[in-house]
């Protein structure tokens, strides 16, 4: 189990961990699989790679662009996969939790992608837009494939509604921090202390906050009560500055994406 070995390693240097979000196959294929390949030396603890998909609806302009510029590319759920045991192939302990939505999954087959995504060397699934009740006939075959099904708590999951959402969940929290889509609002450092408080209360799984962190100071905010801080909008965001209106790619793209991962990865990790 990579994650919870990942996040008791992390526990014991008292140190918080860093997520690493991008898109499957943006801008292209080649330079997706340079970005992946280089997260863990810049600094990534764990990596969310997006499964791109024509209508993310939880998602702010830059992922939802990055999704369609991976599409258009020419990404398919085979060249994700593809991806990650190209990937395993040279990295064997860094996670990979794949984060994205249920239709793709449900068009490929569930059975079938969930044995497909294990043995290509996947960790885990964060699938936005399956809440708990829904998830019955994903949850049972991820968990027979071994993998973690991620939960997602909002601002709005009240002590009520949070034991639904811990029922069943592994891995991982996924604590989303502000209302809305990615990347559109900064955090309330306040607002999310308060809530993790709360939400240690009802579980034990390692708690990752994400949505609204763009700046070292954000950041290293998240590292000083979270388990991880999430960044996904400002790795993709800084993707776009390499893409042309025609979709050609300029050389340096891997490179700044890689740089920016360094430099919010050691803020998150020096924070305590």
């Amino acid at each position: 189990m990579r994650i919870a070995q990942r996040f008791a390693e992390l526990k014991k240097e008292n140190r918080a961990g860093f997520v690493a979000f991008i898109s499957a196959g943006d801008p292209n294929l080649e330079t997706s699989l340079e970005i992946l390949k280089g997260l863990p030396k810049a600094g990534a603890d764990v990596i969310e790679l997006g499964m791109p998909f024509t209508d993310p609806m939880a998602e702010g302009p830059a992922i939802q662009l990055s999704s369609l510029r991976a599409l258009k590319a020419g990404q398919t759920m085979q060249k994700t996969l593809s991806m990650v045991r190209a990937f395993r192939e040279t990295e064997t302990k860094t996670p990979i939790v794949l984060m994205g939505y249920y239709n793709p999954i449900y068009s490929y087959g569930v059975e079938k992608f969930t044995k497909d995504a294990r043995a290509a060397g996947v960790d885990g699934l964060i699938i936005v837009d399956l809440p708990p009740e829904e998830d019955h006939e994903l949850r049972g075959p991820a968990k027979a494939a071994g993998l973690d099904l991620i939960r997602l708590a909002t601002p709005t999951t009240d002590a009520a509604r949070l034991p639904a959402v811990l029922e069943g969940a592994t891995g991982f929290l996924y604590y989303v921090s502000i209302m809305g889509v990615t990347g559109t609002k900064s955090i309330n450092p306040a607002e999310m202390t308060s809530a993790l408080k709360a939400i240690r209360q009802a579980t034990s799984l390692p708690i990752a906050v994400g949505f609204g962190i763009k700046t070292e100071a954000d950041a290293k905010a998240v590292a000083k009560v979270a388990d991880a801080a999430v960044v996904g909008s400002a790795l993709v965001a800084e993707i776009s500055r390499f893409v042309a209106s025609d979709g050609k790619v300029s050389p340096g793209a891997a490179e700044a994406v890689l740089g920016l991962t360094r430099q919010l990865a050691g803020a998150a990790h020096n924070a305590r």
